[in-house]
């Protein structure tokens, strides 16, 4: 059983900002693809970000770009997603998956996944 721990979700006024972690096994990190994806209510599940394991190799939704920034610390086994200038349209729960070597967006073809943290963004 592969556990990937998500932390950092919260409630935020529109316009600020938000850091989630994740935490996963270092036999998982340092050769999978890491990713970040949300859900809404009555939304499917959508990618907002990865990266490579390499981190040489970075994926963002249109909808994020230039607002949020994914990273990696191979050393610690975590990842990260800073969110800047929040916006009401991005409260979901933000889920971290992991993926063999390479990163693609359709959400059905990640290996592991982690709970979910909550994110509330107030106009």
């Amino acid at each position: 059983q592969v556990q990937l721990v998500e932390s950092g979700g919260g409630s935020v006024q529109a316009g600020g900002s938000l850091r989630l972690s994740c935490v996963a096994p270092g036999r998982i990190f340092n050769s999978y693809a890491m990713g970040w994806f949300r859900q809404a209510p009555g939304k499917e599940r959508e990618i907002v970000a990865a990266v490579s394991w390499n981190p040489d190799s970075t994926y963002y939704a249109d909808s994020v770009k230039g607002r949020f920034t994914i990273s990696r610390d191979n050393a610690k086994n975590t990842l990260y997603l800073q969110m800047n200038s929040l916006k009401p349209e991005d409260a979901a729960v933000y889920y971290c998956a992991a993926r063999v070597l390479t990163f693609v967006t359709n959400s059905r073809l990640w290996n592991f996944w982690g709970q979910g943290t909550k994110v509330t963004v107030s106009s």
